[in-house]
């Protein structure tokens, strides 16, 4: 008797992991589970040499700092960023336009909603990564 392909077979979905809860980089969890797989899968006969264990784990140390201060230097370049902004304000600024032509205006103020604060000059927000100059405020007229 024929076996209808169909009908005997069973259908299990596969279940895969939501965008974005992988992880992308390593991090001190992932290389400490390596660490550990590899104590307990090593060979009792040719056991780990200590130097190197104590060799891996110094690096752990050392990516775990290295990883904090990078973390201290952008924000202390965002800190930076916003403290310059804010330092405009009353100022004539230079600043290339959309259209890439230099302008100029008195800054009036300074929004840091996005990753990049913006200048208000002349009712235009301006990034601050397009003012090119700064000049004393212009006396009125």
């Amino acid at each position: 008797m024929p076996i209808d392909p169909v009908a005997s077979a069973t259908f299990a979905p596969t279940v895969t992991p939501a965008a974005g809860t992988r992880k992308q980089a390593m991090d001190s969890e992932v290389f400490m589970s390596l660490l550990v797989n590899q104590l307990r899968n090593q060979d009792p006969s040719a056991p780990m040499d200590t130097n190197q264990m104590i060799s891996q784990t110094t690096e752990l140390a050392m990516m775990e700092k290295i990883t904090r201060m990078t973390a201290l230097s952008e924000e202390n370049f965002h800190l930076q960023m916003r403290s310059s902004a804010a330092a405009l304000i009353g100022n004539e600024i230079s600043y290339t336009g959309a259209d890439g032509v230099e302008a100029q205006g008195l800054a009036t103020a300074v929004s840091y909603s996005g990753p990049v604060p913006t200048v208000m000059i002349g009712g235009k927000s301006i990034p601050l990564d397009l003012v090119s100059g700064v000049g004393a405020p212009m006396p009125p007229t």
